[in-house]
């Protein structure tokens, strides 16, 4: 048997990233899963006034913040957070393997 075949494939699993912003005029879901991109996943306003962003993760611990009309935001949906070298503080989020 090769190699590829013993070694389980880990998929990527779909997780979706929502903040209510109403008032917003642009948000951007930035983290180090996408090396804290400002153009690599803007989200998308819904009619209830709640932008959302959907995402291909594979297992890890993941920081991440939006980012709402230039002003930085942590996710208030989620309570793990941790400090980073800015002096404030980023959300987390961590996928296991399942």
């Amino acid at each position: 048997m090769s190699k590829n075949k013993s070694k389980q494939k880990i998929k990527n699993r779909r997780v979706t990233f929502s903040l209510e912003a109403a008032e917003a005029n642009e948000v951007f879901l930035m983290g180090d899963f996408n090396h804290w991109s400002l153009k690599k996943h803007p989200m998308k306003r819904d009619e209830n006034g709640m932008w959302n962003k959907t995402v291909a993760l594979s297992p890890g611990k993941y920081e991440y913040k939006f980012l709402v009309d230039g002003q930085w935001r942590e996710d208030p949906r989620n309570d793990r957070w941790c400090p980073n070298c800015f002096g404030t503080q980023n959300s987390v989020l961590e996928l296991t393997i399942s």
